[in-house]
C-alpha cells in the first residue's frame, strides 16, 4: 500500500496521507482543522465532496450518508481511506487552528447533580494552566482501560479556568455510572482537549437558530455564555428537546437569559409531557422549529444531541430550505463499548420475568 495526497480545495492546502489512515486523521495530524464531531461516520460533520479520486471505508461504513449522496460523490473524511490522490472540496475551521491540543489532569472541585441522571462536574486543571479553548469544544477523558469517553465542555471559558460538563448517566456506560457512584471530591480524571469544530462561525449576520437535544444543551450552553459577554448582532432562539421538564436540567438559567436578553428567545419541546404544561410544548424539538420556521432559507442553525435527533433534523432542516454549509451540529454518540452494554442491559431487561 502507498501514500497519498489529498488536495483540500477549500484552503488550497495539501495533506500527505499515510497508507491506511483517514483523510481526517492525517489532516489533524498536520494541523489542518477540518471539521468532525463524532469520528465513527455517523453524524456526517466531516462530509466533503470528492472531484477526484477514489476513497474506501475498512473500518466503519459512512452511515451519515445516503446511497443518492455517495453516488453523487459526497465522502466522509473521518473514515474516508485514499486509494489514490484526492482532490476534495471541504472549507476549514480556521477558528480552532491555533489552539493547542493537550492532555493534562482535571481535578473534580465540584459535582451537583442536575437532573436524576445528570451531574455536573466542575474541574479544574492540576498544573494550574487554563486549558484554551472555544465554546462548544469538547475533552475526551482518558480511561485506565485505553478507552475514550467525549463530554462536551458545558461552559465558556472563565477567568478562574474551571471546566464544567455535564455527564448523563448511560445504562452499562460504565464511566458514566462510576461518575455517580465513586467519583468524589478531589478525584483526578485526565483528559485530552480541545476536540471538535462545533464552534460559531463569525462571519455571518443571518437570524441564528438554536436546537438542543438533552444533554446536547452542555456546547450550546457554552456558546451562549460567550454571547452574553458580547452580545451578538442578530437574533437568536434556542429550542430545547427533552423527554420530560425534569430532564430541562437548567432551564430557569435559561428563562432568565430570555428575560434579560432582548436578542435571545427560548422554547422547550417535551416528547413524553403532559399536555396540559402551560410552559413547555409538546412534540419533537426539531419538528417545532419547522412549525415556526417552514423556510429556513435565511437561518444559521447550530444542532446538537443524540444522533436520532441530528439524523432526522439534518435532513428535514435542509429540505426545508437550509443551504446546508449553513448548518452545523454535533452527534453525542455512544462509544462502541458503551452502545453494546447498552443494548445488553436493554435486553437482560426484557428477558427478565415480571
Amino acid at each position: 500500500m502507498s501514500r497519498h495526497r489529498v488536495h483540500l480545495i477549500g484552503s488550497d492546502a495539501w495533506v500527505d496521507v499515510a497508507a491506511g489512515e483517514t483523510v481526517l486523521h492525517a489532516a489533524r495530524r498536520q494541523d489542518r482543522a477540518l471539521p468532525y464531531s463524532c469520528l465513527s461516520g455517523r453524524c456526517g460533520s466531516c462530509r466533503g465532496h470528492l472531484i477526484a479520486g477514489k476513497v474506501s471505508y475498512p473500518y466503519n461504513p459512512p452511515d451519515a450518508l445516503s446511497p443518492d449522496e455517495l453516488e453523487a460523490g459526497e465522502v466522509l473524511l473521518c473514515q474516508a481511506v485514499p486509494q489514490s490522490d484526492l482532490e476534495v472540496a471541504i472549507r476549514e475551521v480556521d477558528a480552532v487552528r491555533d489552539i493547542p491540543l493537550r492532555q493534562l489532569d482535571l481535578r473534580v472541585t465540584r459535582m451537583q447533580q442536575l437532573a436524576e441522571e445528570v451531574m455536573g462536574l466542575y474541574l479544574l486543571p492540576a498544573d494550574g494552566q487554563p486549558l484554551a479553548y472555544l465554546p462548544g469544544q469538547y475533552l475526551d477523558v482518558l480511561l485506565a482501560s485505553g478507552r475514550r469517553r467525549a463530554f462536551s465542555i458545558a461552559n465558556a471559558p472563565r477567568a478562574d479556568g474551571v471546566i464544567e460538563l455535564h455527564v448523563r448517566r448511560v445504562a452499562g456506560g460504565g464511566f458514566t455510572e462510576q461518575v455517580f457512584s465513586d467519583l468524589t471530591v478531589g478525584d483526578v480524571l485526565r483528559v485530552e482537549a480541545p476536540l471538535g469544530t462545533f464552534v460559531a462561525r463569525a462571519h455571518s449576520d443571518r437570524p441564528l437558530l438554536l436546537v438542543a437535544g438533552g444533554t446536547g444543551f452542555a456546547p450550546i450552553k457554552a456558546i451562549v455564555e460567550r454571547w452574553l459577554e458580547q452580545p451578538p448582532s442578530r437574533s437568536v432562539q434556542l429550542y430545547w428537546g427533552a423527554r420530560v421538564a425534569a430532564d430541562l436540567y437548567l432551564e430557569d438559567q435559561v428563562r432568565l437569559w430570555a428575560q434579560a436578553q432582548p436578542w435571545f428567545h427560548y422554547q422547550a419541546v417535551l416528547s413524553e409531557g403532559a399536555s396540559d404544561d402551560p410552559l413547555h410544548r409538546q412534540g419533537l424539538v426539531h419538528e417545532a422549529v419547522l412549525a415556526d420556521h417552514p423556510d429556513l432559507a435565511r437561518f444559521d442553525l447550530y444542532m446538537s444531541g443524540p444522533p436520532a435527533l441530528i439524523d432526522a433534523g439534518r435532513h428535514a432542516f435542509v429540505a426545508a430550505g437550509l443551504p446546508d454549509d449553513r448548518l452545523y451540529y454535533d452527534s453525542f454518540d455512544y462509544a462502541p463499548d458503551v452502545l453494546a452494554a447498552m443494548i445488553r442491559a436493554r435486553r437482560n431487561r426484557l428477558d427478565q420475568p415480571s
